[in-house]
This record gives structure tokens, sequence and C-alpha cells, in this order.
């Protein structure tokens, strides 16, 4: 990224003009949040339905929902997810409303027994590491950093993670042991995984025999377009490249239902779905199988799936649209900052001039527009060129996200244009 060149005296005039932008944008006396990446009201309000279900309590085969076991999650529900996760039914686990924490149960088990594969306990080695592209989603980084595993930066292209550089780190260390990966319209960048990428994160040689990838497909079906991108089935190259139980592939329906009481899933090889199911027994008896009911009720079949979230789309496409359409007015051709643009997912990746996103999100927050802390996007909060932002598109109102994109691009202009006239003085 590269700002045009001007005189002291154009930036001077620039900064001013900005300056008075800004001043003007904090006397509006704003209360703006695009933190997180949340469903709206509207889009919850797409599943009310599922307060009027399940019908009855008893599943296809039988089993009456009310009651204990049937750890593994309702079968019928397994097999609607079982195409857009890429995961056999047979080999996929339906479990309570939270992905993360499945991964970080998974983590517990690996730490506190031996994985499949392992040699020992991974609380056993004198240490552990994990790959994390960047950028990336800061809930992996913390679940790593709460266990004390170390936290190794791969960066991003188009294609997914640099494979040279991860090829490398997991050939020649053996207590590197797992990465973290979004491999579809990734938080917070939007990029798709290639399938050549897919592909060599399976086929790799590691130094771990216990290396395993986190597989998280979070925005498996949450696409913003009418031609959903496709990824490779990395379980099934896997497979074919001698390395089975070499994923653990995670999902959920939280910005598909109801965030905070949907259904999340476990996939991976029948070696560790029964090293899972074997530990998850010791602290339950069993997940909530009349959520899954009603889930299943609800959604009907894997059509139905994909046909509620196209009613997703209708309500949130506008909404990346708009965001496009502000920056790249009030920013495009700058050379002050660069955005992605994409397909899919919750996210939209901000990148200003280095050394600048902390003051834009500061400036941001004392106009009353609260952003995700410039770091979040990076292990330990901390990203060396302090110059990526995430953008949470989802929960505002299209008319409050409109002023909180405009009111951020004066931030961003504001900053950018301060920090170049300080370096040409």
């Amino acid at each position: 990224m590269t700002s045009p060149a001007l005189t002291i005296d154009e930036l001077t005039a620039r900064r001013d003009a900005a300056q008075r932008d800004y001043d003007a944008l904090v006397r509006r006396g704003l209360s703006l949040d695009l933190t997180r990446g949340k469903p709206s009201a509207r889009q919850l309000d797409l599943s009310e339905g599922l307060l009027d279900l399940p019908g009855g309590h008893t599943a296809a085969d039988g089993t009456d929902c009310r009651n204990y076991g049937g750890l593994q999650g309702l079968a019928e529900l397994r097999e609607i997810f079982s195409g857009p996760l890429q995961v056999p039914a047979a080999q996929l686990v339906a479990a309570d409303n939270s992905s993360l924490s499945l991964m970080h149960d998974s983590i517990v088990h690996a730490l506190l027994g031996t994985l499949p594969g392992a040699e020992r306990r991974w609380a056993d080695e004198p240490r552990i590491a994990f790959l994390c592209p960047v950028p990336g989603y800061d809930r992996h980084f913390a679940l790593c950093e709460r266990f004390g595993i170390e936290l190794i930066p791969v960066p991003m292209n188009a294609e997914g993670p640099d494979m040279d550089v991860v090829e490398r780190l997991v050939l020649d260390d053996p207590q590197v042991k797992g990465i973290w990966c979004v491999p579809k319209y990734s938080n917070p960048g939007g990029v798709s995984y290639g399938d050549e990428t897919v592909r060599r994160l399976a086929a790799m040689p590691t130094a771990a025999p216990d290396f395993r990838i986190f597989w998280d497909n979070a925005y498996a079906v949450h696409h913003l377009t009418d031609t959903p991108v496709e990824i490779a089935d990395v379980l099934a190259l896997c497979a074919e490249n001698g390395n089975p139980d070499r994923v653990f592939v995670f999902g959920s329906t939280s910005k598909i239902t109801f965030a905070g009481s949907g259904v999340s899933f476990f996939g991976s090889s029948p070696a560790n779905v029964a090293w899972l199911l074997g530990n998850t027994a010791k602290r339950t008896i069993g997940p909530d199988k009349l959520n899954h009911l009603r889930h299943v009720e609800f959604l009907r079949d894997e059509n139905g799936l994909a046909e509620h979230m196209r009613r997703h789309r209708e309500l949130l496409r506008p909404k990346f649209d708009a965001v496009e359409t502000i920056l790249t007015k009030e920013l495009g051709g700058s050379g002050l900052a660069t955005w992605s643009s994409p397909e899919g997912g919750y996210f939209i990746s901000l990148d200003v001039l280095e050394g600048c996103a902390r003051e834009v999100v500061r400036r941001a927050g004392e106009a009353g527009i609260a952003l995700t802390p410039a770091g979040a996007t990076h292990p330990y909060a901390t990203d060396p060129r302090d110059s990526t932002i995430r953008i949470a598109p989802t929960y505002p109102e299209l008319d409050e996200l409109e002023l909180a994109i405009s009111g951020l691009a004066t931030c961003v202009r504001f900053v950018a244009t301060e920090k170049l006239l300080e370096s040409a003085r």
C-alpha cells in the first residue's frame, strides 16, 4: 500500500480537512458497535419458528429425546450437516451450542490424555506450539494462550496460509502440534483455501506424529453470492495420503439459527471420534437432543438449510455492499487503505497505513464507533505492522452501519494524513 507523493502543503491541507471532518464526527455523539460478528435481530427472527418446536420428543430411530444418552447426537441432524461440513454422518458428532467448547475440549483432552498416534500426553511435552495463519481469529489464539501453547504466526495469501512456511515449520519441529484453519471465508479476510493448499496440508510430512489441523469451518454455508465457494475435502484427502487422524473438523449453527442455543459439530476419523466420545463421556451423558430434534424439524434437510441461508444472505449482502461502496467512495485510490471483498462469512479486513491501526481504532472510539481492538487479528494481540482492523458489519441495522463505516473512513483519513505529514517533515 503506497500513498501518492504529495507536498507538505498538500498534506497539510488534506490533514486539516480530515481533522475538520473528524471534529464534526465527534460532535455527532454517535454510539455504534462494530466489535463482534453477531447475527442481527432480523437474522435471529428468521429462526423464530424454533421456539414452537419440537412437535414431539421422538427421534427417527425411536429415541426418546427427553432422556439420557445419545452421546454422538441425533443421526438425522448429522445427515443434514454431513454434506456442508464434508464429513460422513457416521464420523460426525452433534453436541451442544458451542464449537468453541469443542475446540477447547479437544485441546484439554490432548493435554490430559493421549491422542491417536501420539507418543505421550501433550501435558508431558517440553513445549507445545500451534501455527496461526494471520490475520486470524482472536478466540483461537486466546485458547492457546490459556493453556500456555506457543503461537507461531504464518502469513496468509489469496489461497490460504503460506504453505512453504507451514511445511518447513511442521517438518523441522516435533513440538508443533497443530494449526488453526478457517478454510472458507476466513475470519477476518474472507479467504477460501485453494485446492492445492488443502492437498498440501493433508499430505505434508510432520515431525510430530500427533499433529492436528483444527479445521474451523464456521462459515461453511454462509455465502454472500449465488455461486457458493467450494473447498477441497480435507478429511478425505488426509485419509488418501495416509494421515486419516490428522484433521479435526468443527462447525456449528451459531450463525444459522440462534447463536446462544444452537448445535455444534465435530468431525474426524473413526479413531478420533472414538477418542473424543470416550473422553466426553466422562463429563456428560449426552447433549440436548430436544434441541437437536427442533433443528431437524425446522431445517428438514440439506435443501432446507440452503433455503434458510438464502434468507440470511438477503439480509447480509446489502450490508457488505454498503461497506464496499462507502470505503471505495471515501478511500478508494487514496493509497491510505485497502480492504477485502469477501464472497461469504461475517467479516471484512481493513488494512491501513503501517503504524496507524491502533490510532484509528482509538480515534473511532472517541467518536463513538466501537471497533475490535487493533492487534486482535494476530497472536498475543500484537500486529507487528499495526495495520489490520477487523470490520464486523452484520449486527447493526443498515443505516447505523453506513454511519459507522463513513465515520471509520474519516478516522482513517485523519490518522493517515497526520502520519504522512509527520513523516514528510
